[in-house]
């Protein structure tokens, strides 16, 4: 069987998700963050004081990838990293004033995002979408 990629869930899948991003983007630079942070802002806006460790597991991403995103926003004024009290060898990580003040409007904007890209589907139909693309990923978290 020949690969189509309009035929292919990854193919799709990652189109869509660098359309989503380009979006996100657009709305969110003016704000000065990226889509590169707003993952690990989305975490630690449900969750202070998370652990680099936390966020790698959370986000499923690389501990380097993370590290570097984490340098970022510590160089943008977004979060600060401070000893853990109970265990000097973890760091955990502290949202900034500044960050917690983009929560609102980085949130908004993604919601506006969504709301864009879904536009043509019935309430029903987004559902759907989402139940199963939350089944997707499971399925392959669970694979491993």
């Amino acid at each position: 069987m020949a690969f189509e990629k309009l035929h292919s869930a990854g193919y799709l899948a990652n189109h869509m998700a660098r359309l989503f991003a380009r979006e996100l983007q657009a709305r969110i630079k003016p704000m000065g963050l990226s889509t590169g942070v707003f993952p690990a802002l989305l975490e630690l806006w449900e969750e202070d004081a998370l652990t680099q460790k936390d966020l790698v597991e959370r986000l499923d991403i690389e501990q380097a990838t993370m590290a570097n995103t984490l340098a970022r926003m510590e160089r943008d004024g977004l979060i600060t990293r401070q000893r853990d009290p109970a265990d000097a060898r973890v760091q955990r990580i502290w949202l900034t004033d500044t960050a917690r003040t983009l929560h609102a409007p980085a949130t908004e904007a993604a919601l506006a995002t969504n709301a864009l890209a879904l536009a043509g589907l019935s309430s029903a139909e987004t559902a759907q979408f989402l139940s199963l693309m939350r089944r997707t990923i499971a399925t392959l978290q669970d694979g491993r």
